[in-house]
């Protein structure tokens, strides 16, 4: 019988054929890859784009307006208000146009207070005499997981509030849940407060004489509030690109 194999010619022509094909496959196939992979960044981005801002104009829109400072302790501050010696007070912020970037690992940065009327258990608002009872919501930046997260400040005088304080993941129980997650791979949020008008908020419109600290008012005047939150999501394959979107949102604040 015949039992001749492949001569050497035969098999080089092989090789090089197959390393031509090979050739021109592996690039194509690389660069689906890493195409999908950032397609695949940037659907996840867009779910935190959207969570975030659903939320937001959630709390916004029903809320009794924007504070300077939580009116109500905080036993987990992030940024602690040096000038009070409770340690349970968020660091005092006023309506100043700003860019926040995500802190170092380990820190928070907080973005904005406000205020909203505590609802309960038959969901009807909470009322003090003539003004309902307000809950305080903090929403703030932590550089250790590059989310911006939202923390509940229930008030405690509202009978039958639904609402219930929250905590740092890291510390949360069934009383005390943990701080709601609004987006994830956090770059950095930009904020800008208007009037109904239009106007960007005076911040420096009025100041204290006898120290020359301004005073007010800022967030009671805001009417509208403007957040540019950017992402960043790292690629996921070798040589892709960072992924990096961003989402604006504006709101009207009901209340104001």
């Amino acid at each position: 019988m015949n039992q001749r194999g492949f001569t050497v010619v035969e098999l080089l022509i092989v090789a090089t054929v197959s390393g031509l094909l090979m050739g021109l496959i592996a690039p194509f196939s690389l660069r689906l890859w890493q195409q999908s992979s950032q397609l695949q960044a940037s659907q996840a981005s867009l779910v935190s784009r959207l969570n975030s801002g659903d939320f937001l104009r959630d709390a916004l829109d029903s809320s009794s307006g924007m504070i300077n400072q939580n009116d109500l302790q905080d036993n987990n501050v992030g940024v602690v208000d040096s000038s009070n010696g409770t340690g349970k007070y968020w660091i005092p912020l006023h309506a100043v146009p700003q860019t926040i970037t995500m802190p170092a690992s380990g820190s928070k940065a907080a973005v904005f207070y406000l205020d909203r009327p505590s609802i309960d258990t038959s969901k009807n608002i909470v009322m003090n005499g003539t003004l309902p009872y307000n809950d305080d919501v903090v929403l703030y930046l932590d550089g250790s997981t590059k989310q911006l997260l939202a923390r509940t400040l229930a008030n405690g005088s509202a009978a039958n509030n639904r609402a219930k304080t929250t905590c740092p993941k890291s510390s949360a129980t069934t009383s005390c849940p943990a701080d709601a997650v609004l987006a994830d791979n956090v770059l950095s949020i930009t904020t800008r407060y208007f009037s109904r008008s239009g106007n960007t908020i005076d911040y420096t419109s009025i100041v204290d004489p006898n120290t020359g600290n301004y005073i007010g008012p800022d967030f009671p005047s805001v009417e509208v509030v403007e957040l540019t939150i950017k992402f960043s999501q790292k690629a996921t394959v070798h040589n892709s690109k960072t992924n990096l979107n961003q989402t604006v949102i504006r709101v009207a604040l009901r209340n104001a």
